[in-house]
């Protein structure tokens, strides 16, 4: 077993809640995708739940807002409200360090 607390989490389990397929929608999806494929490589795993679908959904996490994204995994539980357009917000939001090539 190792005792080295500062081991990155296997998998990141991502919830990006939306109300159907807006501007603001599809760029948080896009910005999303690009931060998890810059920083989470093979590691993370995105749901999308449309609220126009599946409203009763938005009980469960205590959505208030849209976008929303939900880190479910690794916990605790984060959230962020908007388009995840700002990385360095979205980096700290989701407790997540960049990767640095040094």
């Amino acid at each position: 077993m190792n005792d080295n607390d500062t081991t990155e989490p296997e998998s990141w389990e991502l919830r990006l809640y939306v109300a159907g397929q807006t501007p603001k929608s599809i760029t948080a999806f896009n910005n999303l995708k690009k931060l998890c494929e810059e920083h989470l490589a093979g590691k993370y795993k995105i749901e999308v739940i449309d609220l126009l679908k599946n409203p009763q959904l938005a009980k469960g996490d205590q959505i208030f807002a849209i976008p929303t994204l939900v880190r479910k995994l690794p916990q605790p539980l984060k959230k962020i409200i908007g388009d995840l357009s700002n990385k360095e917000r979205v980096l700290v939001g989701l407790d997540l360090r960049p990767l640095r090539e040094k």
